[in-house]
């Protein structure tokens, strides 16, 4: 799986601000899939092919450290349902879908993705989804997949009891991970070839996959249908753990069969709700009244002593630990079973933290993987119900890097978009539309950005054979708004991956093949 290529005549982009501003043209020589030297006018092999950089600039391969992958590309092919205010605006976008699946495919599910209804003035219910769905199967998955929205007939189907409201937290979980029961669910790994290859275009190399079902055993599948390539690190939740314990995976171990492109990575566990399904675990109510009806400050998915025996079993196991926390309490309550546990991980998310978690996150030597560009749809959000103090400390970007947290971006795709430029270009701006930056106090520069989506790599010998040429300099000066813009339309000339090239645009002198 792994190739040898000589890039020529590039500018590194200095990711550490260690370099002198006006850099040397470098070749990069990557071999069996591993850079293997980098220099001026090294020597080309024969049978490696080589490319002309022309001048342009080099960075690692970029990751999204937060993804679902089988629900990314299943949701690609729902019915869209983001944007919409109220219940009924959602059961309106499904009249025509309905009609056209009754046609064709009237055995099928109808698949919706993208609701929010923490801000609709109420809750949606089935019987209401029943009335126009009739026998048609339909799910629909909220934007933040921490709610479903069932009709009776996929209940039934998935041999739940009668209910009339929505399914969420670790219930809603358990119905997730059962979604391909359901006719017409399944993606097969020959659908992935399309999306991951259209991710090379972005420069993407890697990613973390927190799928729910069992993506260390789907990717070695998928490498094998000849998806990629690509680097993949494979979660494990609880409910799998004793699967992978037997296995005797440890985090970083290649997964069989995928020439080391797959590999373990952590145990998930999501310890609290979401700010979109008003179940995030805060230390004070909601601004706006009662996180829900029984719980006011949001669900504890697992108490501390829960999350110590996690951390225990999977650190015994040779398994870092990945815990989901929104809210400042779920991150707080993270924090105490990290110390009390032991063990090494990363917070996933952080979207709400005190300043002394933020000391206390650096201290105990775990990771941040964030999401800047849920911002997007939050922001507003958490104005409305959780108040002008938190959002002050909300997605706090430049709390976590000054206390000395290593940050991780990623997506969270299907939640946001799977782009890293995204990702960068709302940690540098916080903005998505024509409004200054939200709290811009919480930006990252354009360095730091981009040095959480490359998983900590740099282009020297030794390190992974992954490399991505851009038409700009992604580092140069300008205003948080104007370098922003830059980054979200950043073109991505070529990317290689594992010695191999992915993606390369015709453009001048950017590609030449020698064989």
């Amino acid at each position: 799986m792994s190739g040898s290529v000589l890039v020529r005549q590039v500018r590194i982009v200095d990711l550490d601000g260690t370099s002198p501003a006006s850099r040397e043209l470098r070749d990069v020589l990557i071999s069996d899939g591993v850079i293997a030297d980098v220099g001026t006018n090294l020597t080309l092999a024969p049978g490696v092919e080589e490319v002309d950089g022309d001048g342009r600039w080099a960075i690692p391969g970029l990751w999204d450290a937060h993804v679902h992958a089988t629900q990314w590309v299943r949701t690609a092919r729902m019915v869209q349902l983001g944007g919409t205010p109220e219940p009924d605006d959602v059961l309106g976008r499904l009249h025509e879908p309905l009609a056209e699946l009754a046609r064709r495919h009237p055995d099928r599910t109808l698949f919706g993705f993208g609701f929010r209804s923490a801000g609709w003035s109420r809750q949606p219910t089935v019987t209401e989804l029943d009335a126009i769905s009739g026998a048609t199967a339909v799910v629909l998955i909220s934007g933040d997949a921490h709610s479903g929205w069932l009709n009776t007939a996929a209940l039934t189907l998935l041999g739940e009891p009668a209910r009339d409201g929505a399914v969420s937290e670790n219930e809603w979980f358990g119905l997730l991970r059962r979604l391909d029961e359901l006719p017409g669910a399944v993606p097969g790994p020959a659908d992935f070839i399309d999306p991951i290859t259209a991710l090379a275009a972005k420069g993407i190399t890697g990613l973390v996959d927190f799928e729910f079902a069992d993506s260390f055993v789907d990717w070695p599948l998928r490498l094998a249908a000849r998806v990629g390539p690509l680097r993949v690190r494979t979660a494990v939740y609880p409910h799998q753990l004793d699967q992978v314990i037997a296995a005797g995976l440890r985090t970083g171990d290649p997964l069989p069969g995928t020439g080391g492109l797959a590999t373990m990575g952590p145990l998930k566990v999501i310890t609290d709700g979401s700010l979109g399904t008003r179940t995030a675990w805060t230390h004070e109510p909601y601004s706006d009244g009662p996180a829900t009806p029984d719980h006011p400050c949001g669900v504890a998915n697992y108490s501390v002593t829960e999350l110590v025996e996690f951390i225990h079993r999977a650190t015994a196991a040779g398994l870092e630990t990945a815990l989901h926390a929104i809210g400042d309490r779920a991150n707080a309550a993270v924090l105490d079973a990290f110390a009390a546990g032991g063990g090494r991980g990363s917070v996933e998310h952080a979207q709400l933290v005190t300043r002394g978690d933020a000391d206390r996150m650096a201290a105990l030597g775990l990771r941040a993987s964030v999401q800047p560009a849920h911002l997007l749809d939050d922001r507003d959000l958490t104005d409305q119900i959780w108040g002008t103090e938190r959002a002050e400390r909300s997605f706090p970007l430049r709390m976590l890097a000054d206390a000395g947290v290593p940050l991780a971006l990623g997506s969270d795709a299907p939640v946001a978009e799977l782009d890293p430029w995204l990702a960068m270009a709302c940690a540098v701006h916080r903005s998505g539309d024509e409004r200054p930056g939200w709290h811009p106090e919480q930006a990252l520069n354009p360095r730091e950005a981009l040095a959480a989506s490359v998983d900590g790599r740099r282009l020297r010998p030794g390190e992974p054979g992954d490399l991505v040429l851009l038409d700009a300099d992604p580092l140069s000066p300008a205003p948080p708004a104007e370098a922003a813009h830059a980054l979200r339309h950043m073109q991505v000339l070529l990317t290689i991956c594992n010695g191999t090239v992915t993606h390369a645009t015709c453009n001048g002198t950017v590609t030449h093949a020698t064989h």
